[in-house]
């Protein structure tokens, strides 16, 4: 006998979707901030004045983890390394930028950071939800190894 998936087991793909898009948003915004609109320039001027180590280098390597780990997020793929690597981007600016600052994200503070964090962990080992790059790789190959087997 076959049960029929509650309505939190139908609605957690989308849900998963619909967040992976969202956040993806926020990280392709902030990547490309800092490439088009701050510059690499002045993105490693600022790190350097916060003391983010080698701030030249870790201004091209943020802006490109923000700008591609969006987009990864949005395809949802490769989401447990691209999500561990924006979380830790994210720790990294609560210790330099936000962590002095408070909580409040009217004062600066770490409340929108570690919100981001906090999404990027839950969506980089949630599976992705529906229309995953992540997912469809997985499914072609447990088809390929299915029919290997037979």
């Amino acid at each position: 006998m076959h049960e029929q998936p509650t309505l939190i087991e139908r609605a957690q793909p989308i849900a998963l979707l619909l967040a992976r898009v969202g956040l993806g948003t926020i990280f392709i915004a902030n990547g490309w901030e800092k490439f088009a609109m701050s510059g690499i320039s002045g993105t490693a001027a600022f790190f350097e004045s916060v003391g983010v180590p080698l701030p030249a280098v870790s201004a091209v390597a943020i802006a490109t983890l923000e700008l591609a780990g969006g987009v990864a997020l949005v395809l949802g793929l490769l989401l447990p390394v691209v999500g561990t690597l924006l979380t830790l981007d994210m720790l990294g600016a609560i210790v330099f930028v936000h962590g002095g600052k408070g909580f409040f994200i009217a004062d600066d503070g770490i409340e929108f950071v570690l919100s981001l964090a906090a999404a990027s962990l839950a969506i980089a080992f949630s599976g992705g939800g529906a229309l995953a790059a992540d997912n469809l790789w997985r499914s072609r190959r447990a088809k390929a190894l299915e029919h290997q087997s037979r």
